[in-house]
């Protein structure tokens, strides 16, 4: 039996840049929004410290010396949002940097406008 997917919503420019990383970065973190949209986690998807109980999750995929990261949300009900997809720049330390932070805010606070608009009844 074929699991319903939940529809898929990319905010901003996530989707260009995902398609812009390496092709193996691009099947990991393809798979693990696949298995989002099924309901499931996918082992590297971990919460995003500074988001606590938003279910804003994030998953980090290391390639060739690059970290590459893809943020997204499950939080409304029935739609995935891909919120950010970036290559990770700095060498210090592993928080994602402030103003990749403040974009995911921003971009959340798109995709809840969004999600009133178009999926709550």
């Amino acid at each position: 039996m074929t699991p319903s997917l939940k529809p898929v919503e990319w905010v901003g420019s996530s989707l260009k840049d995902l398609k812009e990383f390496p092709e193996a970065v691009r099947q990991d973190i393809g798979y693990a929004l696949y298995l989002a949209q099924c309901g499931d986690k996918h082992p590297a998807a971990k919460p995003l410290k500074g988001f606590k109980g938003s279910g804003v999750l994030e998953v980090v995929e290391n390639f060739d010396g690059d970290t590459y990261r893809t943020v997204y949300t499950v939080k409304l009900a029935g739609v995935l949002y891909v919120l950010h997809a970036f290559q990770k720049k700095s060498k210090q330390g592993i928080s994602t940097p402030k103003p990749d932070m403040d974009l995911i805010e921003a971009r959340l606070n798109l995709a809840q406008q969004h999600y009133s608009e178009n999926h709550s009844s």
